[in-house]
């Protein structure tokens, strides 16, 4: 076994200039970029870098993105991306960039939505919201393999999946749309059975409305609210 890879919180880097050394489609509209680093940091599971993107009249535009990657990845973060048809940034990202473009980051940031290593772990997910969980099963997988953590993830049909091939048997799947041909897990939204029996702290992470359900549901099988932790994504990209 790896031991736990201490990292400690930091204060965030200055604005760099990241390359981009791999491209991976997730979904029909989520990619994911690994990111060279010239000054790379451990960063913790569950934080996220700023992404500016400036054009040659001066406007900027600048995002946030969460990590996906473990912070043994020295050198590199991974960032996946949901294209917005009316964003500024993943647009950009999914229909401009390619392996050996650049662009300016800036990291590590947050410190409430984070994963230590310090006790197992509920990761209940919807949509997107699976990326900075990723990150914290990724690094849980290969540094305390033996420790308990489940990946609840919630999406709406089979092409949603965000790292399909990743998903073990650590991670439990429902589908509220339309499952895949031959399904014979659950479908429909996160319930209360779905998440009994954990221990530890959850990470709650998607859209608003998921976020204060899935929350909600906590609660009720009777977790503490003081260890449930919730990061809510917005509209903009």
């Amino acid at each position: 076994m790896v031991g736990l890879s201490p990292v400690e919180q930091r204060a965030p880097g200055q604005w760099q200039v990241a390359t981009v050394s791999a491209i991976k489609p997730e979904t029909p509209r989520v990619k994911s970029f690994r990111l060279e680093l010239p000054m790379w940091m451990p960063h913790l599971p569950g934080q996220h870098y700023d992404v500016r993107l400036t054009d040659p009249d001066g406007y900027s535009a600048q995002r946030s993105y969460s990590i996906a990657s473990s912070p043994l990845d020295e050198g590199a973060i991974e960032l996946t991306v949901d294209k917005l048809a009316d964003g500024e940034v993943s647009p950009y990202f999914h229909d401009v960039l390619v392996e050996g473009d650049q662009v300016e980051v800036r990291g590590p940031f947050a410190s409430y939505f984070v994963w230590h290593g310090e006790a197992p772990g509920l990761l209940v997910g919807g949509g997107s919201g699976v990326v900075p969980l990723m990150a914290m099963l990724r690094h849980r997988r290969r540094t305390m393999p033996e420790l308990p953590m489940r990946l609840v993830y919630s999406v709406r049909t089979a092409e949603d999946v965000i790292y399909a091939a990743e998903l073990g048997d650590d991670a439990e799947l429902t589908f509220t749309r339309e499952p895949p041909a031959g399904w014979g897990g659950h479908t429909g939204r996160i319930d209360a059975p779905m998440l009994a029996g954990a221990s530890g702290t959850a990470f709650v992470c998607g859209s608003n409305g998921f976020v204060e359900a899935a929350s909600s549901l906590l609660l009720e099988t009777g977790f503490d609210p003081g260890r449930v932790r919730t990061e809510r994504f917005g509209p903009t990209g």
